[in-house]
Parts: structure tokens; C-alpha cells; sequence
């Protein structure tokens, strides 16, 4: 009996929420309870079960474990370079201070364009046969125009004339120099000649811009043209990989930053150019033996003998006794 008092109750507050609930408008004139606001609300004690559209979201059942996964944690790694490109061969470059530049000289390196691959040109020519289009040539070496399009440290076009203006270069990528400052002073004269020729350390470029860069590091400067910069440090590094040369932390970390924005960059091949060129022997000039300076008969001479010396016997008398016998006598 009480718990069906207790469920009329709860049906007869429901009624009454219910009508509370609706516009105000409808019953403009009502007096009473009902209009002076909604009915009080009734406690969950008193009202005996929640209704269905406000129950809260159901307890776990007894027995039963709610499973709780963890979040897995983000993780991040940095990516390794991969071994075959430019930035991994940078970080494997020996790091030092730079070498006084005492001693230096461009002698040091050998003749100047030698033919170290014995095809008979000189190595200048054939630099210039490899990077020029266009060209017209004097014979199988010599070139003697030329168009340089494009040049990769401005990205102009130059026209090289043999004999006309001096407008394009045959740059050494990393500068004999700097060469010298890090390794090769203490190299034997054959593999300075062979990086003072190796087709790998050069490259036709713009005369002007050569000479702007002068014995420069990847630190000190890089070409106008950005659109070439990765290529010319993975070439420098390829040469410093080639010949044993080490870097600064400076020129590292240049050649590091400009690397990064072409992460797989790779450097090119060491070509076949050794490491050790046959230096020539020097040219020998042969001794020239002293020749007698003539004697002037007006000098006192009276005779000149067999044997191509000079007698000043008095009266002829005793005339090169011992010398082959008189030749001619003098007056």
C-alpha cells in the first residue's frame, strides 16, 4: 500500500511539472497556484523513480573490470641523412683549424694545366670542351670559341672568344689555397698536380664572379646563383672526400646549412682522375764547354798552331814547339 502511495504521488507531480511547463499566454486570467510560476520540483526521495529521459548513464555491472588503455606515447626520431648523399659525407669530413697559409704558392701545385691524363691537350682546353656549347675548335684540343649557357655561378649566358676579353674562368671549386691551409702543404708534388688538374675540382664560370670568390670557403662564399648552390657544395665535399682535405667548423656547418634544403643531394663521383700524378722531370740544359777567346794578331801573337793555341815567339823562332806545329804565322 505505501509503495503505491508512493508511485501516485510521483505520477501526480509529473502531471504537475508538466503543466507548469507550458506558455504563460495560455491562461492569462488564471489566478491560483498555477499561475504564479511552475510547481515545486519534487526530490528524487519523494518521487521514487527517475524518469527514463533523465537517468544518468548506467554504474558499471559488479564483476566487471571497465578495461582502461593508455595513451601511447608520440615518438618523434630525427631522420639520419642517408649515407650516399652530400650532408651524410659532410659529417663524416675531418674537423680542424686552418693552416697558416705560409709557403703557399700557385708553383706549388705543378705547371699550370698540365696534362695529367696524357690526351694530349692541356687541361685548360679540355675544361672547356667538356662545359662550352657551340664550340669551334682550331683542332681536337684547342677551343677557340665557345658559349658557357648557363653559367652556374651567376646563370647568365657568357660567349668565350679565344684571345678576346677575359670574361670566363676555369675556377678551381675548392681553391688551391685553401687547399694548401687544409692538407695538402704537407702532400707530396705529385698529388698537389693531380687536384690542381682533376676535371672533379673544376668547372668553367664567369671570370667576374671567379674573382669575387677568390680562395673562399663554402663559410666565406657561395654563387649568386642560389638555384646552384647544392650542387657546388656537394661538389666541394666530393673533392675534400677524394683528396683526404679537412674542413673548419665554420666551413662545415656552411656547407651543413646550405645542404639541408637538398637533403638527398648526392655528391658526384670521384672520377678517373688518380690521386697521384707522374710529376716531370725537370728539363735538363746541357753544359756548354767555355770556347778560347780568339787572339787578334794586332795582339802580339806570331803564329797560331795545330792545336789551335797561339804562340808569341819573337822572330818566329821556337813557334809552337809542342802544340802540333804552326799553323799560320802572323805578320
Amino acid at each position: 500500500m505505501e509503495r503505491a502511495n508512493r508511485s501516485l504521488i510521483a505520477a501526480l507531480a509529473a502531471v504537475v511539472l508538466l503543466s507548469g511547463c507550458g506558455p504563460a499566454s495560455t491562461h492569462p486570467a488564471s489566478s491560483g497556484p498555477a499561475s504564479s510560476g511552475p510547481a515545486p520540483l519534487v526530490s528524487a526521495a519523494q518521487s521514487g523513480p527517475i524518469p527514463a529521459d533523465t537517468a544518468q548513464e548506467p554504474a558499471p555491472t559488479a564483476g566487471r573490470a571497465v578495461p582502461v588503455i593508455p595513451a601511447r606515447p608520440k615518438v618523434t626520431t630525427a631522420k639520419q641523412p642517408a649515407e650516399d648523399t652530400a650532408l651524410a659525407a659532410v659529417a663524416r669530413l675531418t674537423v680542424k683549424w686552418r693552416a697558416p697559409k705560409t709557403g703557399y704558392a700557385r708553383a706549388q701545385f705543378g705547371q699550370t694545366w698540365f696534362d695529367t691524363d696524357h690526351n694530349g691537350c692541356d687541361t685548360r682546353n679540355d675544361v672547356l670542351r667538356r662545359d662550352l656549347y657551340d664550340r669551334q675548335m682550331k683542332n681536337s684540343c684547342k677551343v677557340l670559341a665557345g658559349t658557357l649557357a648557363p653559367d652556374p655561378y651567376t646563370g647568365g649566358s657568357i660567349r668565350f672568344v679565344y684571345g678576346g676579353a677575359s670574361e670566363v674562368d676555369i675556377d678551381h671549386l675548392v681553391a688551391l689555397s685553401d687547399a694548401w691551409q687544409t692538407g695538402a702543404a704537407g702532400w707530396p708534388a705529385g698529388k698537389r698536380l693531380a687536384l690542381a688538374n682533376d676535371p672533379l675540382n673544376l668547372l668553367a664560370v664567369s671570370a667576374s664572379a671567379n674573382r669575387s670568390k677568390s680562395d673562399g670557403d663554402t663559410a666565406t662564399w657561395l654563387p649568386p646563383n642560389k638555384a646552384y648552390r647544392c650542387t657546388y657544395v656537394a661538389a666541394q665535399v666530393a673533392v675534400k672526400v677524394k683528396y683526404g682535405l679537412w674542413v673548419t667548423s665554420a666551413e662545415r656547418d656552411a656547407m651543413t646549412r646550405v645542404l639541408a634544403a637538398c637533403p638527398r643531394m648526392r655528391p658526384p663521383g670521384p672520377g678517373s682522375a688518380p690521386i697521384l700524378a707522374a710529376v716531370p722531370r725537370a728539363a735538363t740544359t746541357p753544359v756548354a764547354k767555355p770556347v778560347p777567346v780568339p787572339v787578334v794578331p794586332g795582339g802580339g801573337a806570331t803564329a797560331r798552331c795545330h792545336d789551335g793555341t797561339y804562340s808569341f815567339a819573337a822572330h818566329h823562332q821556337g813557334a809552337c814547339s809542342g802544340h802540333g806545329g804552326v799553323q799560320v804565322f802572323y805578320r
